[in-house]
């Protein structure tokens, strides 16, 4: 890793710049407030949120889980001008040692569809759609 870039744990003074971060990158929707997506987070005892610094600044950010059956990953961001370089396989990596670490034999997480370039990411990365559907219901709405 470049001595300018640090993988960090998520701490309160990067709110702002890592929901900006989300909002750039087009991650951000109506039904979900980022900052209660953050705060929700910081609850979470069996995860972790990374932030990735490059000379001191926010240029991407991941949010993952583990359940005690699967990992998951979330909010996988890395600012457009510093796409192409790595930086998420970087950050993905960083994921998948850390829920290694925790004994999580799998992850999952989701795309949408017409995604392209983020699809395309995460095969190079050897991630493949399953046949499984996801289902949602929404328990605690956010507006």
């Amino acid at each position: 890793m470049a001595t300018d870039l640090r993988i960090v744990r998520y701490e309160e003074r990067f709110r702002a710049e890592i929901i900006a971060l989300w909002e750039t990158c087009g991650l951000i929707r109506p039904w979900n407030d980022p900052g209660k997506d953050i705060d929700r987070k910081l609850t979470d005892r069996n995860g972790a949120f990374f932030v990735l610094l490059k000379s001191g600044d926010v240029v991407g950010s991941v949010m993952t889980g583990y359940d005690g059956h699967r990992g998951s990953v979330y909010y996988l961001s890395i600012h457009p001008d510093h796409q192409s370089a790595g930086l998420g396989q970087m950050l993905m990596k960083h994921c998948e040692d850390f829920l290694i670490e925790l004994g999580c034999p799998k992850i999952n997480l989701f795309v949408r569809r017409d995604n392209e370039a983020v699809m395309r990411f995460y095969e190079q990365l050897g991630y493949s759609e399953e046949a499984a559907v996801p289902l949602g219901k929404r328990l605690i709405p956010d507006t």
